[in-house]
């Protein structure tokens, strides 16, 4: 199997045109394109949909889909809120910042910047109640093939322990200065 990259990943909304305009004024985001359906392709099942497809930079896209049949949108009440969520990446620390002033300029609460050892991030959550997080690279040299390194080792030991190995720790005690 040679996979070529995400085709697309997709989510529910709770209304396509909000999601739309939402994405649009706050992200930036095109309307690649919409598909409609009284049946649902795979199954068969008569279930009206409309898929939207937004670009989300460099081929990537996010779609949605909003079902006017289905039961009101949940979320996994087991899950914690900040475990799933949508990240994407921008150019610089300036552009991380720049990202935030313009999201908290349509009133929309935004936490960080959070330093995460090799990026900085901001998390906030788009008009359905997803989070989505901007993150930006601030790696050191070297820093990405030594986590690789010892990313097999960190898997072992959590699948026996449960507890957060130290292999990586150097990543948490750097210096952060502002963070």
């Amino acid at each position: 199997m040679n996979i070529q990259k995400i085709h697309h990943v997709a989510y529910r909304c709770n209304d396509a045109k909000e999601t739309v305009d939402w994405y649009r004024k706050v992200m930036d985001m095109d309307l690649v394109l919409a598909i409609a359906e009284d049946q649902v392709p795979s199954t068969k099942a008569p279930d009206p949909y409309m898929h939207i497809f937004l670009d989300a930079g460099m081929g990537n896209v996010l779609a949605f889909f909003e079902l006017p049949n289905s039961p009101a949108m949940g979320r996994d009440g087991n899950t914690p809120e900040w475990v799933q969520h949508i990240a994407f990446e921008l150019e610089s620390e300036e552009a991380l910042l720049a990202a935030k002033a313009q999201i908290e300029s349509h009133g929309i609460e935004v936490l960080g910047p959070t330093h995460h050892g090799i990026f900085k991030s901001i998390y906030f959550f788009d008009p359905n109640g997803h989070r989505l997080e901007l993150a930006a690279n601030i790696d050191q040299p070297g820093d990405m093939e030594r986590l690789h390194e010892v990313a097999p080792a960190m898997i072992e030991e959590w699948a026996q322990t449960k507890r957060a190995p130290k292999h990586a720790a150097w990543l948490h005690e750097r210096e952060f200065g502002d963070s």
